[in-house]
């Protein structure tokens, strides 16, 4: 039983305020310097409230860009990243809960050592092998395209792990029930499994769309075609191009849009997300 101090209570929440606001108060930075003017910012005072310029600043991103930056519409940046982000979760998802599912339901030789060579893979980020895989996309022909953006990104070893942790959890009687009731391999993963790893799916589902929304140093490797830039790729140029010619408004413009997409996803699916990552009754 938890007590009732007031001063403890009144101290938890104090931290949990300031907590609040410190994470919050640079995001609020960013939306006020979005509504600005250009040279608003070149006086050194930092205005709190939000200027006259939102609509203006806004719609020159999403429909014009800004083209001394090379950097095409952000509507179609944004496009980008979410085709990308999407394609990445929901690879991962797919290649990782088979994955899982052979190896703990089906019994071949060296069943193991794939686990472990899988789970090897955590050590090796994309960073590590980036030159191999990229003479890989490169020798394809997949430079400047989706598929060179999302392939190489698609394997999951975190995912195969937690799936596989998830699915050794199951009691055995119930793919035994399963099998008396006539049902195969494919109908007893479609049938129980998929159903079960339900909240599982919804919270790497959100973990990986971030994974693949906030990718820079791939992208930028493998598109110099600004149809394939990502929005991220964008705010660097952007920035770059703020260095000698300040237009802050319309880099803080760029972030705030770029940030709408995942504060969605999370907001959207955080009950399953927090169901999926607290939930040990299955």
């Amino acid at each position: 039983m938890v007590e009732n101090r007031p001063f403890l209570t009144f101290l938890t929440h104090f931290v949990l305020i300031l907590g609040v606001i410190v994470v919050v108060f640079p995001v609020y930075l960013a939306f006020i310097a979005s509504t600005q003017g250009p040279s608003d910012f070149l006086s050194g005072v930092v205005p709190l409230l939000p200027g006259s310029h939102l609509m203006e600043n806004y719609g020159q991103m999403l429909t014009g860009g800004m083209s001394r930056a090379g950097a095409p519409p952000l509507w179609i940046l944004l496009g980008n990243s979410l085709l990308m982000a999407i394609i990445i979760a929901v690879g991962k998802i797919t290649i990782s809960i088979i994955s899982a599912y052979a190896i703990v339901y089906f019994r071949f030789p060296f069943r193991l050592l794939a686990f472990w060579l899988i789970f090897i893979t955590l050590m090796l980020p994309v960073e590590v092998r980036i030159v191999p895989t990229f003479k890989v996309v490169a020798d394809l022909g997949m430079l400047n395209s989706y598929a060179g953006l999302t392939i190489p990104l698609i394997a999951s070893a975190t995912a195969t792990f937690l799936f596989r942790q998830f699915f050794l959890t199951i009691p055995d009687e119930l793919m035994e029930a399963a099998r008396v009731d006539g049902s195969g391999p494919m109908k007893f993963f479609r049938d129980i499994l998929l159903p079960l790893s339900r909240t599982n799916i919804a919270a790497l589902f959100v973990v990986l769309f971030i994974y693949g929304w906030i990718q820079y140093l791939w992208p930028l490797l493998i598109t110099n075609d600004s149809r394939y830039y990502t929005i991220v790729m964008a705010i660097k140029r952007l920035a770059a191009v703020a260095d000698s010619d300040p237009q802050w408004n319309l880099v803080m413009a760029a972030m705030i849009l770029a940030m709408l997409p995942p504060v969605l996803v999370v907001i959207l699916m955080q009950r399953l997300f927090v169901k999926g990552l607290v939930e040990t009754e299955k």
